[in-house]
């Protein structure tokens, strides 16, 4: 079992910057496949920014350049860094995990997928 604890949102106005993190709970793995998603009110939950285990990032266009996604993996941690921070920005953000990676190589996937409680952003104009 797998529990995901996000933390590090806020209100700030635009341009302002937040740092989000995801800390891993529970079972011991040495690795995961990390990503961030959000969900503003009466829109679908969409795709942020993810990090594979081998470092490896990718961004959705939209905060390309502002956002920056990292890890840490003695902390079993991930962050997300936010910049230049806008009002389309305002939403709940969630962090995911998707796979883990055995410490002895290999991995399982984790379907659907592990979702922590989300924490919320506010990006005031």
């Amino acid at each position: 079992q797998v529990q995901l604890a996000e933390s590090g949102g806020g209100s700030v106005q635009a341009g302002g910057s937040l740092r989000l993190s995801c800390e891993v709970h529970g079972e011991t793995y040495c690795g995961y496949d990390m990503s961030w998603h959000r969900q503003a009110p009466g829109k679908e939950r969409e795709f942020v920014s993810g990090i594979e285990s081998d470092g490896i990032t990718t961004y959705a266009d939209s905060v390309k350049g502002r956002f920056t996604i990292s890890q840490d993996s003695a902390k079993n941690t991930v962050y997300l860094q936010m910049h230049s921070l806008k009002p389309d920005d305002t939403a709940m953000y969630y962090c995911k995990t998707d796979r883990a990676i055995y410490c002895g190589g290999g991995s399982t996937y984790f379907a659907p997928g592990y979702w922590g409680q989300g924490t919320q952003v506010t990006v005031s104009s």
